[in-house]
């Protein structure tokens, strides 16, 4: 079946083609034959009852340099598309939020994949809280006292901000280190909102499983190497990817977890695993794709759109969230 789909991301013209995930989620979708538009989240809008985004047809090809073609700009009703893919970088903010709440007006009889209600109710480092007995030892606070006291317990802590993303803003510091006043103080100087203090795993020298799952379903994994001297591995500051296999404890988690993400509408995900613990829930736009795909030569894109076609052909379903 020919659909027509609508891409909410940064913008096109600028990703890496190389390891962009939506890249080459368009690119097996252009190969359906399923018609496609993008827009940017700020060109989302609601209109005396009706959610519009000023959007452009285009087209892609593997081309470095040269890997998009776009058509003119129209404003496009998105009650009448099959499906929008939200797929914007984070961080997960109030223009976040915003768009969850436009897009909540026209899902699920237009496909919205992440389901917006799930995706704004089910932001990374909150999400997982769910699951406290996969994790390592967490703390979320404010207060200074708390995170001293934790430090005291745990040792070795991590501390990030609870909304970052791309590993911005994660420290490590020692149990013996001076600085961790005046490293919440400088947080408390730019944001306003708490931290996520977790006890430091030597396990991520081994590196961070970053797990695909396709409706609750484990489909594939890559290991995320941190570099020398750094704690975090995510692969656009350094990381180095590697193959990796999903072992009885990544499958036990998934196990675990899956039936709320399949149960939450939330189609694609990417946990993220170090050594034995589940550390995040990535719902809003997971990547790995392409480096899974190199390493196991496979075509993970295939298997999402199959989902979302499965998802069509049943028609729309109903919701809720967990208490």
């Amino acid at each position: 079946m020919s659909l027509a789909v609508a891409i909410q991301m940064d913008p096109l013209e600028h990703v890496d083609i190389d390891a962009d995930s939506t890249f080459v989620m368009a690119l097996e979708a252009q190969r359906r034959g399923h018609g496609l538009y993008h827009y940017g989240p700020r060109d989302l809008a609601y209109k005396q009852g009706r959610i519009v985004a000023k959007a452009r047809p285009f087209e892609l090809r593997r081309e470095k340099g040269d890997h998009v073609t776009f058509g003119a700009f129209e404003v496009i009703d998105l009650a009448a598309l099959d499906v929008v893919l939200m797929r914007q970088d984070p961080p997960f903010n109030l223009a976040y939020i915003s768009a969850t709440h436009l897009l909540d007006r026209v899902h699920p009889e237009t496909l919205v994949v992440n389901d917006p209600h799930s995706v704004r109710n089910a932001p990374e480092k909150l999400f997982v809280t769910h699951f406290a007995e996969l994790m390592p030892p967490t703390l979320i606070t404010y207060d200074i006292a708390d995170i001293k006291a934790f430090r005291a317990e745990h040792g070795d802590i991590i501390v990030k901000p609870l909304y970052g993303n791309g590993g911005a803003g994660i420290f490590l510091i020692k149990k013996d280190d001076q600085n961790l006043s005046s490293l919440v103080e400088t947080f408390r100087s730019f944001i306003d909102e708490p931290l996520m203090i977790q006890r430091y795993l030597p396990a991520i020298k081994q590196g961070d499983k970053r797990i695909i799952l396709i409706d609750g379903k484990p489909v594939g994994a890559v290991n995320r190497v941190p570099p020398d001297h750094d704690v975090r591995a995510n692969l656009h500051i350094g990381g180095r990817a590697e193959k990796a296999r999903l072992t009885k404890r990544d499958l036990e988690i998934c196990e675990l977890i899956g039936p709320a993400l399949e149960e939450y509408g939330l189609l694609f995900t990417g946990i993220d695993v170090i050594g034995d613990y589940l550390t995040e829930i990535n719902v809003t736009s997971p990547t790995g794709l392409q480096e899974i795909n190199r390493f196991d030569d496979t075509a993970l894109e295939r298997k999402i759109w199959d989902a979302i076609e499965v998802k069509l052909a049943n028609g729309p379903t109903t919701r809720r969230w967990m208490s």
